[in-house]
């Protein structure tokens, strides 16, 4: 079970300019980060998993739906949202209707 100091961290776009993967990149970046390019296709399904790392990830296109089924909550991520998942975290995903292109990083 997630405890206070394994909180999911959200962080909302609220740049001025529509987010590309040249600037969400380049922000990542300067953070020390090694950034990846993903895509899935509508509505696919990721079943609940965990991770050794710090999961870091931006949504580049489309929506991102997360669960975290051990503090039962829902997160939807849209165009420019980050999310920052503490390791040990478990989380699924499902992937909007229009399909989903993200950033992601391990710290």
């Amino acid at each position: 079970m997630a405890t206070e100091q394994q909180s999911v961290r959200v962080m909302r776009w609220t740049g001025g300019q529509h987010p590309t993967v040249s600037t969400i990149s380049r922000t990542m970046q300067k953070e020390g980060l090694r950034p990846f390019l993903w895509e899935n296709s509508p509505n696919y399904r990721y079943a609940v998993r965990s991770h050794n790392y710090k999961k870091i990830m931006y949504v580049v296109e489309g929506v991102l739906e997360f669960t975290f089924p051990d503090s039962n909550q829902r997160v939807k991520l849209k165009t420019g949202d980050r999310v920052e998942i503490p390791a040990g975290v478990r989380h699924s995903a499902i992937v909007g209707s229009t399909g989903a292109k993200c950033l992601e990083a391990a710290q």
